[in-house]
């Protein structure tokens, strides 16, 4: 049997007064979410807390079901998204916030991963980083079609601008799908302060560093980020397939 271990830190970064990250691991190592709120101060803490709450309830209470991982994942989102429209409605004050949500389930001997926004999921495997997830942003749809290079898309101004994100009546179908997890693979889960900062070329020699354990290697990330400016707030959870 696979023993699954895990690490997590988030930080609120060097220019943020609050952290509107929030992350979930669960007690048995089954599942694990990080979030990453926008909207304001109080609107983009709530969201991403809503989300996470709700997800990781949703997970818990029909774990045991005959419902599909597919399925489950897709309605645990879908509720995450309609809770935080509730939440809208009754405090206008926070009617445009919204959250990004990144999840890793482990199920029924399959791995599953759900997303929606630019929080993302990165595999390592053989001294090597593998980007999982697909940036639901408006430059990382233009790049995919040609129209951006990978530089151009580094500086442009509509980086940020996310095409979906939880918190929208017009959220479309989330992107679930299993995922190929072997034992010794590194799974990170992070928010965009992570990959803002901080290249994939560097993340992988913070992960190709010996001996050390994995709460030091994600306290190594977070520090990166924010000697590299921590102009966001910053979310790793690292988890290794023993």
């Amino acid at each position: 049997m696979t023993n699954r271990s895990s690490a997590a830190l988030s930080d609120p970064g060097l220019v943020r007064s609050v952290n509107q990250d929030s992350y979930h691991i669960d007690p048995q190592k089954r599942f694990f979410i990080v979030a990453d709120g926008m909207g304001g101060h109080a609107g983009g803490e709530e969201a991403s807390q809503i989300a996470v709450k709700t997800i990781q309830n949703y997970i818990d209470t029909y774990w045991h079901t005959e419902t599909s991982s597919e399925e489950l994942l897709q309605a645990a989102i879908k509720q995450a998204n309609d809770n935080i429209i509730a939440d809208q409605y009754t405090h206008p004050e926070r009617a445009d916030m919204g959250t990004t949500c990144v999840l890793v389930m482990f199920r029924n001997g399959q791995s599953w991963c759900a997303h929606i926004g630019d929080s993302r999921l990165y595999r390592f495997r053989d001294k090597s980083l593998e980007q999982i997830t697909e940036d639901h942003t408006w430059v990382a749809r233009a790049m995919k079609m040609g129209d951006l290079s990978e530089e151009q898309v580094k500086t442009h101004p509509w980086r940020h601008v996310l095409f979906q994100c939880l918190g929208r009546k017009d959220l479309r179908q989330v992107d679930v799908s299993p995922i190929d997890i072997q034992p010794g693979d590194t799974l990170i889960l992070c928010s965009d302060g992570l990959t803002e900062e901080v290249s994939d070329a560097e993340i992988t020699s913070y992960l190709l560093e010996e001996n050390l354990e994995r709460e030091e290697i994600v306290k190594n990330l977070i520090e990166a980020a924010k000697q590299a400016g921590g102009s966001d707030n910053i979310t790793v959870v690292m988890v290794t397939e023993d």
